[in-house]
Formats: structure tokens, C-alpha cells, sequence
């Protein structure tokens, strides 16, 4: 297998429709999820095929040691003026633009004045008018929200991810519940689907999370211990699925590991974990009161291997990663995902209307289309099935409602307009 023969179509076309808009694309994702082959791979052959020459193509790769020197912003500046003086468009990719480094403005009259950054070679750039900019980063050094703030309403920002399963299975050589069953273990970081032995999976995908994303986050927040955050790292890695506070982990400390921990330092290393794009939160949206619940939360993984792995392989619950996977599905397709709460008044054994909240797996937006979705392994029991459907009635409304159970089965629609349909179908589904 090679990761080239993964055409990563989903980003490649968002890349393709970005094409000289005017705004510096910045590809942003977990580390080493393939964001610098899209860029430099599968994104290049596709301006070269349609006959743009190379040495319209300016590229650089901030880790390679000869390149160390473009660390300088005034350095890496020059360099890109000077390739990009010539008439027609140039298009510029810079890969790892967080390696360059902050410096003091040198001009005495500007007092105060903010320092030289990336972002100023990029803005600098942006206003030559002759250049179409790329840029990649180590997430945990590059934060989104602080690339589209400096860059003035001038930055386009692509979200990429981990193989999705189909991407997965568009290299697998066996039959697709084979690659379901090591999909959910191991997950879709491609340097780990390239492996071809659980020890090496397994060792690469924990080295990566140790020796790189902890590493990383302590580096950049300077965070004084690593074990409050490897900590915490494990409590959310464990309860994937299930709603999650800052109490409920204040009170895992105190009960389990009795260590004293504060409040505030639980929130900045979860914070940490979003920053990185190693894990998403996705909040309790009120489906009838039409407003969000503040706690408690879900907390999802953008690779579940990397979970998995975390764990030590000794939690694959299927359920648990199959809404995990759902999720992440969900977000490559550009939908944003809560987690649905449906507010019911039932009558009990004495003939007294009680509150109920029922739970919906996610309610999922894309501009005006609304997606309502349960996760569930099986529904062979009636009783189960009524049970996963109760809140998709309960919503009252005619969005669409889909309630996706384990491996493959054709779909269908009840009398509610409920389509049930096999999860391996919909990951599938184009």
C-alpha cells in the first residue's frame, strides 16, 4: 500500500475551489494526518496537470535542515520576494510555517510595535497580488483561531482529518468487515494503516502520541508537569461517548488517583487537547428549547486508534468507537455536530407528569440541512428499537432521522420516516 494511491478527494476539491481567491489557505489538522502530502502531492499534480509549469510552484519545507535558515522571518521574506518577482501568478507552499520564529520590529519610530511573525511574511505576501499562498503547520504550535484573527479576514482555513473509513478501504486489500474490524482498532493515521503487524501499529501510534502530541502541548503551554495532562488524556480516552464536566474529572482525581488538582488546570489541559486538534467537544444543543446546555460535555477523538492506543488496545468497546467514527464522519462531510437533548413530560406509575431528557447521538447542521443520528451496534430487539427511536419522535419535526446499527444492511424507512441503515453503508455512501 501507498499513501499516494488515497486521493483524499474530499480535501482536494475544497483546495481546487480555493484556488486563487485571494486568501492564504491554511490546512490545519492533527499532526501527521497527510496534510503535507495533499499539499505537496495530490494538490501539486493537480495545478501541474493543468499545465501550470514548475517553476511556478515555490515550495519549502520548514523541518528540512538546509531550510533552517528561512526560520528568520526577515530571511524567509526575502527569499519569497525574490522567487516571486517575476510577471504572472506564482503559487506559494510553505510547509510548517510555526517553526518561524518571532522577532522584535527593528523600527525605532514604530514604539510598541508588534513583532515580525509569519504572519507578517504571509500578509506581505497577500499584498503583492501576484501569489497564491498554501500554508501547513504543527497544529499544536499553530492555532486556527490565531491564524484567521492575524490575517485580517485574509485566511481560509481547510480542516483535514485522518483517512475516514472509506478512505481506508480504498487501499485495504481484503473484504470490508475485515477492514471495519481493523479500522475501529486501529483507526486512520496513514503512516499506522501502512504498518502490517499490531506491534508495529501499535508502537507507532503510541510513540506518536508521547514523543509528539504530549511533547508538543507541554512545549507550547509550558505546562510545568506532564502527568496531569497524560491524566487527563486517559479519563476522556475512557469515556468516549459519554457526557464529561470538569467536575466529574475533579472528582476522578480526588476518588481514584487522589491527587489534588484544580479546576482551572483541568480546563486549561482540555483546552490544550482542543488546540491540537487532538480531541472535539461537541455540546448539548436543546432540540426544542432551540438553545445549548453549558455541562456537561462529549469529548471525541480525531483518530480513535490514537485512543485505542492510549488505552493500550484494552477498551475497544464497538459501540463507543462507532460513535466515534460517526462524529468524525460527520465533520469531514462539513456538517458541525452536537450531541441532542429532547425534553419530554411522561406520566408515571401515580398519574404525575415527570421531565425526561432524552438524548440524541447528534444533531448535525450544514447551512440550512439538519441531520438527526443515533448510534446503536443493534436493534434486534423491538424493545431496543423503540428505545433509539423514541427521541426521533419526540423532536416532532421532519428533519431527517437516521439511526445507524453495526455492519452492513440495506436501508429502510418506517411509518415515522425513521431510515435505518447499516453504519458501514453510510461511511460508505458518497
Amino acid at each position: 500500500m501507498a499513501i499516494k494511491k488515497v486521493q483524499r478527494d474530499i480535501y482536494l476539491k475544497k483546495l481546487i475551489s480555493r484556488r486563487e481567491n485571494g486568501l492564504a489557505k491554511i490546512i490545519t489538522g492533527i499532526r501527521r494526518c497527510g496534510k503535507s502530502f495533499l499539499l505537496f502531492n495530490l494538490y501539486k499534480e493537480y495545478l501541474l496537470s493543468l499545465g501550470i509549469r514548475p517553476n511556478r510552484i515555490i515550495e519549502i519545507s520548514l523541518e528540512e535542515t538546509e531550510n533552517f535558515k528561512y526560520h528568520n522571518p526577515l530571511v524567509l521574506a526575502k527569499f519569497l520576494k525574490e522567487k516571486t518577482k517575476g510577471k504572472g501568478l506564482y503559487y506559494v507552499f510553505i510547509d510548517e510555517i510555526q517553526l518561524v520564529q518571532s522577532l522584535p520590529n527593528p523600527d525605532p519610530v514604530l514604539k510598541n510595535a508588534a513583532p515580525i511573525t509569519f504572519y507578517s511574511v504571509i500578509n506581505g505576501l497577500l499584498k503583492q497580488g501576484n501569489t497564491d499562498i498554501y500554508i501547513t503547520g504543527s497544529n499544536s504550535r499553530m492555532l486556527s483561531g490565531d491564524i484567521l484573527t492575524e490575517f485580517r479576514g485574509r485566511g481560509d482555513e481547510v480542516r483535514v482529518y485522518p483517512f475516514s473509513f472509506a478512505e481506508f478501504m480504498s487501499i485495504y486489500s481484503s473484504d470490508v468487515y475485515s477492514g471495519w474490524q481493523e479500522y475501529i482498532e486501529y483507526g486512520g493515521m496513514p503512516m499506522a494503516v501502512l504498518e502490517h503487524t499490531h506491534e508495529a501499529k501499535s508502537r507507532y501510534l503510541k510513540n506518536l502520541f508521547e514523543e509528539t502530541y504530549i511533547r508538543d502541548i507541554l512545549e507550547r503551554n509550558r505546562f510545568r508537569d506532564s502527568d496531569s495532562l497524560e491524566n487527563i488524556v486517559d479519563i476522556l480516552a475512557s469515556g468516549i461517548g459519554s457526557l464529561i464536566s470538569v467536575q466529574k474529572i475533579l472528582n476522578t482525581f480526588r476518588s481514584e488517583k487522589k491527587e489534588g488538582i484544580s479546576a482551572d488546570t483541568i480546563s486549561s489541559r482540555i483546552k490544550a487537547l482542543e488546540n491540537a486538534f487532538i480531541i472535539e467537544k461537541a455540546r448539548r444543543y436543546d432540540v426544542k428549547g432551540r438553545k445549548y446546555i453549558s455541562s456537561p460535555v462529549k469529548y471525541y477523538f480525531a483518530d480513535h486508534g490514537l485512543r485505542n492506543a492510549r488505552l493500550n488496545f484494552r477498551q475497544i468497546e464497538e459501540n463507543h468507537i462507532m460513535e466515534n467514527i460517526i462524529y468524525n464522519e460527520l465533520r469531514i462531510r462539513g456538517y458541525d455536530a452536537d450531541t441532542g437533548v429532547v425534553e419530554t413530560y411522561e406520566k408515571n406509575n401515580n398519574g404525575n407528569n415527570v421531565r425526561k431528557q432524552l438524548e440524541i447521538d447528534f444533531v448535525a447542521n450544514r447551512g440550512a440541512e439538519r441531520l438527526y443520528i443515533q448510534s446503536a451496534l443493534n436493534i434486534d430487539d423491538p424493545a431496543k428499537a423503540s428505545s433509539e427511536k423514541r427521541p426521533f419522535i419526540k423532536t416532532a419535526d421532519s428533519f431527517r432521522k437516521i439511526l445507524l446499527v453495526k455492519g452492513r444492511q440495506p436501508q429502510r424507512t418506517d411509518d415515522s420516516g425513521i431510515i435505518t441503515m447499516g453504519v458501514i453503508d453510510f461511511l460508505l455512501e458518497k
